[in-house]
């Protein structure tokens, strides 16, 4: 059998998207460059959000993005500086040879989002697709409340597909 190749959509396929909430605690008290602010993990995404609704993940990420929204967080990659939980979480995921588009937003960019704004056919709100009221809302309701503790750039959510 060959060796797997790097990761591709292939748009018949579906896609599972997986991740983990983590948040910096240390940075309100110590700053950032001090040593112990470091990425501690929060949550998996699966606790949070049982779905894959692909407008959400169009709105948010740009993956399957036929909806022509201008994504939030497209292509950012995998943080340098991600913690250990989901650095292993990755890795049992395959890394980069078997999940793609790879990403991350923050609070803060979530919090600056302005929810009305629309797909490329003006019918489909951010709000419709990934807000408050969807699947995507226990997510925002924890990080809201992390970043309400230790600030809205102190918590982010890391996310790759499959």
């Amino acid at each position: 059998m060959p060796a797997p190749g790097p990761a591709r959509h292939h748009p018949r396929m579906s896609t599972e998207v997986t991740g983990m909430i983590e948040c910096r605690p240390g940075a309100r008290l110590w700053g950032l460059d001090d040593e112990d602010t470091v990425w501690e993990p929060g949550i998996d995404l699966g606790l949070l959000n049982g779905g894959n609704a692909y407008d959400g993940l169009a709105c948010l990420f740009g993956v399957r993005n036929h909806f022509g929204f201008r994504p939030l967080a497209e292509g950012r990659g995998f943080p340098d500086d991600a913690s250990e939980a989901v650095r292993r979480e990755f890795e049992a995921c395959g890394g980069p040879r078997y999940v793609h588009s790879t990403t991350w937003l923050t609070w803060s960019d979530v919090a600056a989002t302005d929810w009305r704004e629309t797909d490329a056919t003006g019918t489909r709100t951010r709000a419709s697709a990934a807000g408050p009221e969807t699947r995507w809302g226990p997510v925002w309701s924890v990080m809201r409340t992390l970043a309400t503790l230790h600030g809205g750039e102190n918590v982010r959510l890391v996310v790759w597909f499959h």
